[in-house]
């Protein structure tokens, strides 16, 4: 699993959920239902104190993890990764990629 923090451009439906991502010159379209979590930031670490009243933000963020495949074509495995969505500007990161080799058998 690789781990890193990369801007990515989503496209969402009205609900809020991702229908595609275009990623390092490639679009991808999500081929799964996604799962949504949130995960509490070491908001300390980045800010003196937090403004009242904040909230979503600032104490957890949002994290999506969506199976894509390239837009219009159908490869044999899908790749999994896990989205950010900062939550006041809207944009959206790469945080994973999970490793979608199976182990193999000596």
């Amino acid at each position: 699993m690789g781990l890193f923090s990369e801007s990515v451009d989503v496209s969402c439906a009205p609900d809020g959920q991702p229908q595609s991502l275009q990623w390092n010159g490639t679009t991808y379209a999500v081929c799964a239902e996604p799962l949504r979590w949130y995960e509490r930031r070491q908001w300390w670490a980045e800010e003196s104190r937090a403004p009242l009243g904040s909230g979503p933000g600032v104490v957890d963020h949002e994290i999506w993890r969506v199976q894509v495949l390239p837009a219009n074509t159908s490869g044999p495995e899908p790749l999994t990764l896990d989205l950010t969505r900062h939550i006041r500007s809207g944009r959206w990161r790469l945080l994973r990629i999970h490793d979608a080799l199976h182990p193999t058998t000596a």
